[in-house]
């Protein structure tokens, strides 16, 4: 066949099954098919029959049957495509733009714009109906005290859910001003001062974190922080999105699945462990105690390397950067540069450079906020880009990030 399509029989010699077996794998989402114009039968994507085939190809033996009872492989790969994010070459891209130029040039509201295919200008607008915002904030006011922020965005996300009766409509518009809206309900619901309503998203959100009025740097500063962390490609919290998008999950449930995925010390909440590591070489005035004790104990040092970018995150280097506008980052900006000598060690050839989850920390401390801030920059952030992915999936064939088990424990009994 012409321009990269495969005919129906030509996919099943070149995958080794039967036809039958073709128009499952079609089914399931993991072959996306078109009819053929004025006759009958399929054609296949030969990119998405290659991958296929390699992915059989690669699939470990365990010395049981390669394919399940229906015929269909154990493990069964599934290819993402997407015109969202890009990285290559140390370089972060939103649909082919450079993601640093981008938080130099614009705020966040015209990324969320960019990401979400209405272009950068002039962006979105991020507002949240006074009825929505306060209920959460109702909600919000019958949690504890103590309560996390990042445990009050997933509650608000939730109840977010429960108050809009047309959450299901997943038609392309509904979704990006239902992501809007809970965009700004999320930082809305948040406790903290009243802010003009003219506000910048960013601005909102600083009065959320810090206990200082905020500087038109230091807004500017977490702009660019929240334009360079909208999205990253496939990160696990991403793939939580798809994944419940795939399932017609609404936006609500899609965020509140990136959410929970995010939830943890290796993703979302990494700036919180950088944040307290910090705090002790701040404390000490010295990295070598702080860095000799994490490794006399077994532990990690948060916030360095990145195994995307290999010769350091370039988000990191945006975000550290723009913390030079603000007054007092000599001696937190001096704390992370002597964490990377510390970890680099006497004999190391190299260090790693510092990560975004170490420059969000940083940013949280020159700013006074506590520990968790920079867990919901990154929240607030990356709920824009789980919901460009959502967008996508919604237009996929439904259910195809299904993942197909390779059982490996005891045989039934006959």
């Amino acid at each position: 066949m012409s321009d990269g399509r495969l005919t129906t029989q030509q996919v099943a010699e070149i995958l080794g099954v039967k036809v039958e077996t073709v128009y499952a794998y079609a089914s399931r989402g993991l072959l996306s098919s078109e009819r053929v114009p004025g006759g009958k039968g399929s054609t296949f994507d030969a990119r998405e029959v290659d991958a296929l085939a390699v992915g059989q190809r690669r699939r470990p033996p365990r010395g049981a049957s390669p394919t399940a009872a229906d015929g269909l492989p154990s493990v069964a790969p599934v290819t993402v495509r997407t015109a969202l994010t890009l990285i290559e070459d140390g370089r972060l891209y939103y649909r082919g733009r450079d993601a640093v130029q981008l938080a130099e040039r614009y705020g966040f509201e015209s990324a969320v714009g960019w990401l979400w295919g209405v272009g950068a200008e002039p962006g979105v607008e991020l507002r949240a109906p006074a009825e929505l915002v306060a209920a959460l904030r109702r909600s919000a006011g019958t949690l504890p005290a103590a309560t996390r922020l990042p445990d009050r965005l997933r509650v608000s996300a939730a109840v977010a859910a429960s108050l809009d009766p047309l959450r299901f409509d997943l038609r392309e518009a509904n979704v990006r001003a239902t992501g809007a809206a809970l965009i700004a309900a999320l930082v809305e619901a948040l406790p903290g001062p009243p802010t003009a309503p003219d506000a910048s998203l960013a601005a909102r959100l600083w009065t959320r974190l810090a206990p200082a009025a905020p500087t038109p740097a230091a807004v500017a500063c977490l702009d660019r922080a929240l334009v360079l962390l909208a999205d990253h490609e496939l990160a696990v919290s991403t793939v939580a999105a798809r994944v419940a998008a795939s399932a017609r999950a609404h936006p609500y449930a899609v965020v509140s699945a990136g959410l929970g995925a995010s939830d943890g010390p290796l993703h979302g909440a990494a700036s919180a462990l950088a944040y307290r590591m910090l705090a002790e070489v701040l404390a000490a005035g010295d990295a070598v105690p702080v860095v000799s004790e994490y490794l006399r104990t077994g532990r990690s040092i948060p916030g360095l390397g990145h195994r995307l970018y290999p010769q350091g995150d370039p988000r990191s280097v945006a975000l550290l950067d723009a913390m030079r506008q603000l007054p007092g980052y000599e001696p937190v900006l001096a704390a992370v540069d002597a964490v990377v000598r510390a970890a680099g060690g006497q004999h190391a050839p190299a260090a790693e450079a510092a990560n975004v989850d170490l420059a969000l920390a940083a940013f949280a401390h020159l700013g006074e906020m506590a520990a968790e801030a920079g867990e919901v920059v990154f929240s607030v952030a990356r709920t824009a880009g789980w919901l460009a992915h959502a967008m996508e999936e919604y237009r996929e064939a439904p259910l195809r990030m299904r993942a197909r088990a390779d059982y490996v424990g005891p045989r039934p009994e006959n």
